[in-house]
């Protein structure tokens, strides 16, 4: 069974939105010269950017409202922290699923 093999441009972008969401040190900067170069249009990578932000500041919502319940501190994290699916839309109106 062979392999597909996945376009560099969609390797790019999810190389880039995994390092923003993960808080990774390199934080895709390679990514975005290798997307620009590639000719993919600023909006898309814009677009990749916001749904990565917001992935990575809702994970880390939720894990504040963990360790407040895990403290008796009680649900005083806002937005969808504590909800079960987490699929918001971001603020520009992006979709994360």
């Amino acid at each position: 069974m062979s392999e597909a093999q996945l376009h560099s441009s969609i390797v790019a972008m999810v190389s880039l939105a995994s390092g923003i969401a993960s808080n990774h040190p390199a934080m895709g900067q390679c990514q975005l010269d290798r997307l620009r170069k590639a000719g993919v249009p600023e909006n898309q990578i814009n677009a990749v950017i916001e749904i990565a932000r917001h992935i990575r500041d809702e994970a880390a919502e939720k894990l504040d409202f963990d360790f407040d319940q895990a403290a008796g501190k009680g649900g005083t994290t806002a937005g969808t922290a504590g909800e079960s699916c987490g699929c918001t839309p971001t603020p520009g109106g992006q979709s994360c699923c």
